[in-house]
């Protein structure tokens, strides 16, 4: 991480998950943005988000959003789609009332919108966790970019916490996916929006029980596309020419996210900071 965070340029892109599945998202921003410093925080004390309420989520996510501000974040990035879908307009609200004016960025909107693009039959299906899916976050967007479409959408209580267990292939692991996917499949679907970061991490099975001919759209390189144009244009853009930093944070227990986390990022992380949020219990 620089030395000096007196310029915003040199600030880190901060980026947040209820868990590891986030990480989903970073690898992306990692690739895409490789001369950029990241914190990212597992809020993994209060993992799942999946059955939470809007308010509690709305308030996790601006408690966090407050810690990262204090990190001298440049960028916010809600790698959550249960906060993204209760808490993005209270987020964007707080964060743009800063002197920097920290730009906020959800991972609902350009799922959706990939979806709407690549649907051909007009029958699109969502797999989330039971928050996202009693938001509505998903059905607005889509319907915003293809009113023309039908949504089947499934809500899936077990899956994220299967995953951020480390997803050991079991047989309860295989009929929780086949479950999931089974309303896809009978609604005749071509594109699966996976509305939660874990699931790309058993992309793998999922394509397998919705089909090869199935279309599933994840957030993380369309977001990462957005986020880089995003830093241009507020002429935020990092001037470094070598590879940038990234930090690891979480509130809950340090070794399970360092072991869990090395997994599914496919990169070290040596070092994860415990971090005390004031309302930060276990679920």
């Amino acid at each position: 991480m620089s030395a000096s965070l007196s310029t915003p340029r040199e600030r880190p892109i901060a980026v947040f998950d209820s868990g590891v599945g986030g990480l989903t998202v970073l690898q992306e921003l990692l690739v895409e943005l490789p001369h950029e410093d990241f914190l990212y925080l597992g809020d993994t004390a209060r993992f799942p988000y999946g059955e939470r309420s809007p308010a509690e989520l709305e308030r996790f996510a601006l408690e966090i959003a407050e810690y990262l501000l204090g990190r001298r974040a440049k960028l916010l990035v809600v790698a959550c789609n249960a906060a993204s879908s209760a808490a993005l307009d209270a987020l964007r609200e707080r964060m743009l009332s800063t002197t920097l004016g920290v730009e906020v960025v959800g991972v609902i909107e350009p799922e959706s919108r990939i979806a709407a693009e690549r649907s051909i039959n007009r029958r699109i299906g969502l797999l989330a966790t039971p928050a996202t899916v009693a938001s509505g976050a998903y059905a607005r967007a889509v319907r915003a970019h293809a009113p023309d479409a039908t949504l089947t959408e499934v809500a899936c209580p077990h899956l994220a916490p299967m995953i951020q267990d480390g997803f050991p292939i079991n047989a309860r692991l295989v009929e929780a996916v086949r479950e999931c996917c089974a309303p896809l499949r009978e609604a005749g679907v071509d594109t699966v929006i996976l509305g939660c970061t874990h699931y790309p991490l058993i992309a793998p099975m999922l394509q397998r029980m919705l089909g090869s001919g199935v279309s599933m759209i994840t957030s993380g390189r369309a977001l990462a596309l957005s986020i880089a144009g995003s830093l241009e244009r507020a002429g935020l853009a990092s001037r470094a020419t070598g590879e940038g930093d990234y930090r690891f944070m979480c509130t809950g227990d340090v070794e399970a996210f360092r072991a869990v986390g090395s997994h599914f990022l496919q990169l070290p992380i040596d070092r994860v900071e415990h971090v005390e949020l004031s309302s930060a219990v276990a679920a």
